[in-house]
């Protein structure tokens, strides 16, 4: 499977935006987070995006005529309220809330459905439909869930354009798909983690179990960060089997803390994990955005998505009609990915440490899941003088690293 060829939009939306920082929620023009809109230019890979074929069999990308600025409408389906003002949904719609400033929308042109759940496939399907009822001419669906009835639905509208985030599915006209290379951000964290534990317990609540990549990738890439300066440090995994489950989060947050973790990180969406670490006074590395204003005595630092980038040069992309429905996977060099700046009471040398391994990857020197690595099963995966292409890397890594155990 490819993740099919990078389209020309990106280079031209590349020149579209300059340094404006996007705002917060309710449009105040204040900036409450970090996120940028620089650098969303996408560089070609191999992963695993799958295009799936049309029944007319086709799946080459295509150009499309352009639909004017004042007609353009855009849909968002979102897993639960951006209100709430952290996490994966908030996030998302920083994003939105930027490409409606960079683009001068107005507010009437953008129609956000919150709180779908995406595993109800009927909920899902409403959603979509409701977005093409009032006149949305471009959708995003942003969660894992919402994928396969988005690709029933583009292939139903051919003359709607479908954006899925996450996932791995897209047809080359009308659907692509959107991610990032998270990992490498999750790989600094980890460089933060392992510099600033005592007990050398560090806990890391999951969405997902090792059948979900992106989120078992996340994890190894935190755990090789955390080797890379800390070898005798352990990462406790606490599944919850929910892209979004309250309760579920606040009591696998605690049990890593009843284990003694003295570092807690996260790949879910409520700030419990930071909350809870602060309340029990250890530290903690928030998830999608800056947690640190909710937790600030013990938020280390944060990974997060620049959201806007991306949304912006799609919508672009169909006004000027340079969309060729290719797929867009950002990383660092991207500015798609990051984390935040240090918290000031992080351990001596843990910057340096950062900084030197930010650079690596940047220049392509240190690829995160270089060379022969070692499984917690005893098993090793990749090739010395190699590093793990895209498509195992977002659809084959179904294995933790050797210092990551999991804690029923």
């Amino acid at each position: 499977m490819g993740r099919g060829k990078t389209g020309n939009f990106w280079k031209t939306a590349a020149i579209l935006l300059g340094c404006a920082l996007l705002t917060g929620c309710g449009n105040t023009g204040e900036v409450d987070d970090y996120a940028t809109n620089i650098g969303y230019e996408a560089r070609g890979s191999n992963g695993t995006t799958q295009v799936v074929q049309s029944e007319s069999g086709s799946s080459a990308t295509t150009q499309t005529a352009g639909i004017p600025k004042e007609e353009i409408k855009v849909g968002v389906l979102h897993l639960s309220d951006p209100a709430e003002g952290s996490g994966y949904t908030y996030t998302h719609d920083l994003g939105i809330q930027g490409m409606q400033q960079n683009l001068g929308l107005s507010d009437d042109q953008i129609i956000r459905k919150i709180n779908v759940n995406d595993s109800d496939t009927q909920e899902t399907r409403q959603a979509i439909q409701e977005c093409i009822d009032e006149g949305c001419n471009i959708i995003f669906t942003t969660s894992w869930g919402y994928m396969e009835t988005t690709a029933e639905m583009a292939e139903e509208y051919p003359d709607v354009y479908f954006s899925h985030g996450t996932g791995y599915l897209s047809n080359g006209k009308n659907f692509n798909n959107y991610f990032g290379r998270i990992y490498q951000a999750r790989y600094l964290s980890g460089i933060v983690a392992g510099m600033n534990t005592s007990s050398n317990k560090i806990g890391y609540v999951a969405a997902m179990d090792s059948s979900n990549s992106e989120v078992t990738g996340g994890i190894d890439a935190f755990a090789l960060g955390i080797y890379s300066v800390n070898p005798d440090a352990k990462v406790y995994v606490r599944v919850t089997n929910s892209w979004y489950d309250p309760e579920g989060e606040k009591a696998a947050a605690q049990t890593l803390l009843n284990l003694g973790c003295d570092v807690i990180a996260q790949h879910c969406d409520t700030v419990y994990p930071q909350t809870l670490a602060q309340e029990k006074g250890v530290y903690s590395i928030g998830y999608n955005s800056d947690m640190s204003k909710d937790a600030p005595q013990s938020c280390l630092c944060s990974v997060i998505w620049n959201w806007s980038a991306y949304y912006t040069a799609a919508v672009q992309s169909i006004i000027d009609g340079s969309w060729d429905g290719s797929n867009y996977y950002g990383g660092m060099n991207e500015n798609l990915v990051g984390i935040t700046d240090l918290a000031d009471f992080c351990a001596e040398g843990t910057k340096e440490k950062v900084e030197e391994a930010k650079k690596q990857i940047l220049s392509g020197e240190n690829g995160v899941f270089d060379g022969v690595i070692e499984t917690n099963t005893g098993e090793t995966v990749g090739k010395e003088g190699t590093t793990l292409d895209d498509a195992t890397i977002t659809g084959g890594i179904n294995w933790y690293f050797k210092t990551v155990s999991v804690v029923e």
